[in-house]
């Protein structure tokens, strides 16, 4: 992404329960987000009201402006949902459930209709989602059913300073994930990895895949997954144009950090090296749906909601990873 090019990018308040909203104030608020972006703010009014009085901050919204302290001006658009009903700070709730879920989607249509070139999102917050009737498992489920892309071709990619991670399988049992690793999955992911590395700027980037396995398997002594299907899947990829190798012992395979990417075979797999490494500076791209859709590695953090407590550097880093991702 050229450094002269303005990068517009849809930027939502998340669950209004949770750090989301503070977050996304305190971004806004910072001398760290690269002069290149412009942005533009899905959510209500009275959200950022609240918040901004939590945080004793001085903030206006008027005629599709977000005014803050010292004459900054976002462009703001204003997503009814809440309404009049009942929400509280912490606490997981159908309302606040269905407003995280309606500013993503709105945000989407943003970049679909030309009026965005992405979309990032804070934090949500699953069980919410879900009281609100709304079958949820995280926003590149979401971006999926909103782009109609299948959803065995949309993955998460997490991203920092030390790792680019895929998730194969994401927000399930893990019985389920399991049962759903399969080859064509498998050669799916890797593909939309080689995608994503070609927009971050990796023309030939490597890719390795952990293995299900304890030792991936031990050549059958642990498990028949990785030499039945992993492996093979591995293959195929490689026979079309995928620079990948595996599967590897997981714990190995982090260790050495030898690769420009890796693909996790199960949420825990991916989520532990990555956050372990970059607690605070990690972000997350959905992969594989023609809309560019980031949120930050973490959670919504119900427990510190509205008390002024929250990081923004997360959001910083996901806000300034998504300009690259061109």
């Amino acid at each position: 992404m050229s450094e002269s090019r303005r990068y517009r990018i849809a930027l939502t308040l998340g669950d209004p329960a949770g750090i989301g909203p503070e977050i996304v104030l305190k971004a806004l608020c910072s001398s760290e987000l690269p002069e290149h972006l412009s942005l533009v703010v899905l959510g209500e009014h009275q959200v950022v009201v609240r918040q901004a009085q939590a945080m004793s901050l001085d903030v206006a919204i008027y005629d599709g402006v977000l005014a803050l302290p010292e004459g900054r001006r976002i462009d703001w658009i204003e997503v009814p949902s809440l309404g009049d009903k009942d929400w509280q700070l912490g606490q997981v709730g159908a309302a606040s459930g269905q407003a995280c879920y309606d500013y993503a989607k709105a945000a989407i249509a943003l970049v679909q209709a030309g009026k965005a070139d992405a979309v990032i999102a804070a934090p949500h917050t699953e069980a919410s989602v879900n009281q609100a009737g709304i079958h949820f498992r995280g926003y590149p489920q979401m971006v999926a059913e909103q782009t109609e892309t299948p959803l065995d071709e949309t993955f998460l990619m997490l991203l920092s300073p030390d790792f680019r991670i895929v998730n194969l399988t994401l927000h399930e049992p893990l019985a389920d994930a399991v049962a759903r690793i399969r080859e064509p999955l498998i050669v799916n992911a890797l593909m939309a990895t080689l995608a994503a590395l070609k927009r971050l700027g990796l023309e030939q980037g490597r890719i390795g895949v952990c293995g299900l396995n304890p030792h991936a398997g031990e050549g059958g002594l642990m498990g028949q997954e990785d030499e039945a299907i992993i492996r093979p899947a591995v293959a195929q990829a490689v026979a079309q144009g995928v620079l990948a190798e595996g599967p590897f012992p997981a714990d190995a395979l982090f260790a050495d950090r030898q690769f420009d990417a890796y693909l996790a075979m199960y949420h825990d797999q991916g989520h532990i090296p990555f956050k372990v490494t970059a607690p605070r500076k990690g972000s997350a791209i959905t992969i594989g749906t023609p809309v560019v859709f980031g949120s930050v590695a973490h959670g919504s953090a119900l427990d510190i909601a509205g008390r002024n407590k929250a990081s923004a550097a997360a959001l910083i880093q996901a806000l300034k990873n998504i300009s690259h991702v061109s």
